[in-house]
């Protein structure tokens, strides 16, 4: 844990405590805590619900746990007096499980603001917040019929795109070729836990990360200078946001693979355990018919089931159907979509 040792105020003390609950909480859920150092009840309530669903899931996975090692850095303090602390923390998880023989690592980062409070010579920590919610909304296009979404668009001088792929005219579509699917993958294990300075990073960076990725794999750009329609990107132009809905909010994204008739489309599949590297997941986490996460495939566990990458929260072979997740509920709705070899 990245926090200076040599004159360690005593707060920092509990922030060593509260990371060794991180760890011994993904693992052992049977000996119990030794010492408290957390008192905020919904956080315990969230926590605890989450540990018994865990349980169960590893269980019907097939799933060892084997270790949890999280590093840790204290990336800001936003106040700090005698009786009262506010810190941000950076908690990159590395997590290894054991399924039919093969050992797994799975990486998840977490970014928390924690209040301390002092309590005589004692410090606890009285909230905890999550900076990185993967429930967060994404704000999509105004509504429109899915045809319109698609396939309209407004003719427009197209400016050249930030990154090498050259410069697509108004309502034209790259040549289609062969998804590479490899590419897709490693670019999105190249870039999981940070943001490719070509592109502009978003607070809700999930389906923004998932489009480079299905760049980075040779899908055709559909520019159409509408953001409401195509599929395409050109970052910061005269200081307007230049982007399609498609490209940044899954919702969006998710129509946009549904009815797109030709270039980067998605055919749906019923089961996870169809899809192949490079295809896509999106997460309705309310069961509302509103799509608010995207993930893409980059790896296999030992039973053949998919895992994937992510931003928002940032996650590396990550298993699929994100139980672990504080976002996950009884009512969440998946869409699986496999990637065609030919675009």
């Amino acid at each position: 844990m990245s926090i200076a040792r040599e004159v360690r105020s005593p707060w920092k003390n509990v922030l060593y405590a509260y990371v060794d609950q991180y760890n011994q909480n993904r693992v052992d859920y049977g000996t119990g805590l030794k010492e408290q150092v957390v008192t905020d009840l919904n956080y315990l309530l969230q926590r605890g619900e989450r540990q018994i669903r865990l349980r169960h899931w590893f269980a019907e996975r097939g799933v060892t746990p084997r270790r949890c090692e999280t590093k840790a850095r204290l990336t800001r303090v936003l106040k700090e007096t005698e009786d009262q602390v506010i810190a941000d923390l950076r908690l990159h998880s590395l997590f290894y499980y054991e399924k039919r023989g093969m050992l797994h690592r799975e990486d998840v980062i977490q970014r928390e603001r924690l209040t301390l409070l002092r309590d005589g010579d004692a410090w606890l920590i009285v909230d905890v917040e999550s900076l990185e919610d993967e429930r967060q909304p994404e704000q999509g296009p105004p509504s429109s019929s899915l045809s319109e979404e698609v396939h309209g668009w407004e003719t427009a001088k197209s400016v050249p795109l930030i990154n090498h792929r050259g410069v697509y005219a108004a309502g034209m579509r790259s040549r289609a070729g062969l998804y590479d699917r490899e590419a897709a993958a490693a670019y999105a294990d190249q870039w999981w836990d940070s943001g490719n300075p070509e592109f502009a990073q978003f607070a809700v960076d999930c389906t923004n990360y998932i489009s480079q990725c299905l760049f980075a794999g040779k899908a055709p750009i559909h520019y159409t200078g509408k953001r409401e329609t195509g599929w395409w990107y050109k970052g910061y132009v005269g200081g307007r946001e230049w982007w399609s809905y498609s490209w940044a909010v899954s919702n969006s994204f998710a129509r946009y693979l549904e009815y797109s008739g030709s270039g980067l489309r998605g055919e749906q599949v019923e089961r996870a355990e169809q899809l192949r590297l490079g295809d896509v997941i999106v997460y309705d986490w309310d069961g509302d018919g509103a799509f608010q996460h995207s993930t893409i495939v980059t790896a296999f566990d030992a039973g053949g089931m998919p895992l994937v990458n992510a931003h928002t929260v940032s996650s590396k072979h990550r298993y699929w159907d994100y139980r672990d997740s504080y976002a996950w509920s009884e009512n969440t709705v998946y869409r699986f979509y496999h990637i065609p070899d030919e675009l």
